[in-house]
């Protein structure tokens, strides 16, 4: 008996390259440009969790099935905002400069895209954004690098990229954790301090942690802004040393 043969499998366009379904007259008039701003807008001010197919179709004043032909899950809204942002991030124009520049050019402009959709942090980090932004921001990031002596090997400047984005994900994703905990506990920086302060003494008082006991007396604290562009020369500062190597 012949072995069945498994069937094909048709990969369905991806959400950047479906078609948009055929202009309906107003009212209602819809585009992916409309339903991605409006899941933006639900997003920077309410959060992730209450972004929805339903959600987006009610701030448009239509029905959620009119935005399946757009896209027909919320992972591919998901998609679709985050590759928004990423426009945001490419409208700046191309990085001016050597390659150390470039990267904090990257650095900078995603920190501060970050800073202005809190949530896009939580949407990087994982899988790969394939999106046409996202793969210009990409384009635009290794070919600045690739173009530097010490870049040639094609590994280096993904090793320098990668490095790069591991560290400006984990500063933001830091500074986006203690504005949540900020606003869920309903306490600001210095008053969580005031508040945990009196245990903090009692613990050092105990002799038990002499190195956390110089940064209480000795650490200058300095603000996020300088906490995140001293770790940035740092990582430059660590690529360079790799090429010199």
């Amino acid at each position: 008996m012949a072995a069945r043969r498994k069937p094909e499998v048709i990969a369905a366009p991806l959400v950047w390259e479906r078609a948009e379904p055929a202009k309906r007259p107003v009212p209602g008039r819809l585009s992916r440009e409309r339903i991605v701003r409006a899941a933006i807008a639900i997003a920077d001010k309410e959060g992730l969790a209450a972004v929805s197919l339903r959600n987006v179709a009610a701030k448009l004043k239509t029905g959620p099935m009119r935005l399946y032909g757009y896209t027909s899950t919320k992972e591919g809204l998901l998609e679709l905002m985050v590759d928004a942002v990423y426009g945001e991030i490419v409208a700046a124009g191309p990085a001016r400069g050597d390659w150390r520049e470039t990267l904090r050019s990257i650095a900078r402009r995603t920190r501060q895209a970050a800073k202005q959709h809190t949530w896009f942090v939580d949407l990087l980090g994982g899988r790969p954004h394939f999106g046409p932004n996202a793969l210009e921001h990409y384009e635009a990031s290794l070919a600045a690098l690739s173009d530097a002596r010490g870049f040639e090997d094609i590994d280096a400047a993904l090793q320098a990229v990668g490095t790069l984005n591991a560290y400006v994900i984990g500063a933001i994703r830091g500074e986006a954790s203690a504005l949540n905990a900020e606003l869920e506990s309903g306490m600001n920086e210095r008053e969580f301090q005031d508040a945990t302060w009196p245990y903090l003494q009692r613990m050092i008082a105990t002799g038990r942690f002499p190195t956390l006991a110089r940064v209480v007396r000795e650490a200058s604290h300095p603000p996020s802004d300088v906490v995140f562009e001293r770790g940035l020369a740092s990582v430059i500062d660590g690529i360079a040393a790799g090429l010199g190597r």
